[in-house]
């Protein structure tokens, strides 16, 4: 679809996404495009409407109308439009769509617009999930001339990682670009949507509906995740403070593009999408034996969980009693589930391991990388401020082990480490295993 000269209206609903939307109105504008916009009471709330009216040299169609504003907009408007773009689509907007439940401008457009029609949802994973809206987005599928577009994977404004992230302004516009036109015997334009390139958008598959075209169809990988517990006694034991979240975005990031995803998971606070088949230890022995006998079936293996170095030699049967003497605990070596797991490698498998530092970054990846084994390290520092931990972001940089530098013969060459979101580094790793397993 050419967007030059096209006459775009674009719906505004009360989601936090809302604010990307004055940026997608700018990308159209560039394009071309004309564009209006109507607003939701809630969207309101989140970017005030004389934004859009600037952005856009044209009043804001709102549910309290305007002085400029005429009696018929919602007719008006839709009938002005080329197509209807609806950014974002908020759970409430979409369920008002399905029901025929037109009281605000936006589904009152949405009623009466007989050209294309648009949508872009965004919402947080759990309500993405819930029966009722996926539902209601197969119904909304199924309306004539009415296009629901793709809510990828990623890292929520709530903090959580799922789908129901709205697709960032750029690939919607790409999105209306690679659609065809065409006109029925009323001279309706309709459109037709060309089949998705396997990186188009990377969206998180239902369970059991996984798109053939996806790069990863047909590949399995196993994910470690989360952190190991080590019993002292009944009640304590040695761990460390992995939330888990980094495998939960690598493990989104697979199911995005299409693979069949298995987690080996230790204690952990982040949740997985529900299509990921979770298999649930506490300690380094229990994943050692878990990762030995599932990895198999895997074409790719990721060891991401945090797992104890160490455990006490002896774990006592009751609990220690507080005798405020020195106590002194006798330990000993947890197995290497990164080396064990490359010992049983097969050539056609790859194995991705991890290594967090604190200090002397470079040296101790690139000893650990040479010593595992494995095709790749994923080294990260979570020494900068509001990163690592618990956090949404990360320093890090992906090692491969057939990366050597020329000056240097046999040393490996590590990429300068750069501060990104644990989606960024998961697509790095998922963008590695294909270009490795396409090659093996």
């Amino acid at each position: 679809m050419n967007l030059a000269g096209k006459k775009i209206l674009l719906g505004v609903s009360g989601g936090i996404a809302a604010y990307k939307s004055c940026e997608l109105l700018r990308l159209l504008q560039k394009k071309g495009a004309e564009v209006r916009v109507c607003m939701t009471e809630a969207a309101t709330q989140f970017v005030a409407p004389l934004t859009f009216a600037s952005l856009s040299k044209c009043p804001v169609y709102l549910k309290n109308g305007a002085i400029e504003a005429r009696p018929f907009q919602h007719i008006d408007f839709p009938r002005w439009a080329d197509l209807y773009l609806v950014v974002p689509a908020t759970a409430n907007v979409i369920g008002k769509f399905v029901y025929g439940i037109a009281d605000d401008p936006v589904s009152l457009c949405f009623m009466s617009c007989t050209g294309p029609r648009f949508i872009a949802p965004a919402m947080n994973v759990a309500m993405f999930n819930s029966p009722a809206v996926k539902r209601n987005l197969e119904t909304l599928r199924s309306f004539e001339n009415t296009f629901v577009m793709d809510s990828p994977a990623g890292e929520l404004a709530c903090g959580e990682v799922g789908k129901g992230r709205l697709l960032d302004p750029a690939e919607i516009v790409e999105y209306l670009e690679k659609r065809r036109e065409t006109k029925d015997e009323r001279g309706v334009i309709l459109s037709e949507a060309p089949r998705a390139k396997s990186k188009d958008l990377q969206t998180l598959p239902a369970e059991n509906e996984v798109d053939p075209t996806l790069p990863g169809y047909g590949k399995k990988v196993l994910i470690t995740a989360g952190r190991t517990e080590e019993a002292i006694d009944p009640v304590r034991y040695i761990s460390n403070r992995s939330s888990g979240k980094t495998a939960v975005a690598i493990a989104a990031t697979f199911l995005a593009n299409g693979f069949d995803v298995s987690v080996v998971a230790g204690p952990m606070e982040a949740e997985f999408p529900g299509a990921v088949h979770v298999t649930r230890i506490k300690s380094a022995c229990d994943m050692h034996k878990a990762v030995l006998e599932q990895m198999k079936n895997a074409d790719v293996l990721v060891h991401c969980a945090a797992v104890a170095d160490y455990r006490p030699k002896v774990a006592a049967t009751e609990k220690i009693k507080d005798s405020r003497s020195q106590l002194i605990l006798e330990l000993e070596p947890n197995p290497n589930i990164l080396r064990d797991s490359v010992a049983q490698k097969r050539a056609d498998q790859v194995i991705v391991g991890f290594a967090l530092e604190t200090d002397h970054f470079k040296e101790h990846a690139a000893e650990k990388l040479k010593k595992s084994g494995a095709d790749a390290l994923l080294l990260n520092a979570p020494v900068a401020a509001n990163s690592g931990f618990g956090f949404d972001e990360v320093r890090y940089t992906l090692i491969r082990a057939n990366s050597r530098n020329a000056q240097n013969a046999g040393e490996v060459e590590i990429p300068e480490m750069k501060m990104g979101s644990k989606i960024d580094l998961a697509q790095e790793i998922v963008d590695f295993s294909l270009d490795k397993l396409k090659n093996a």
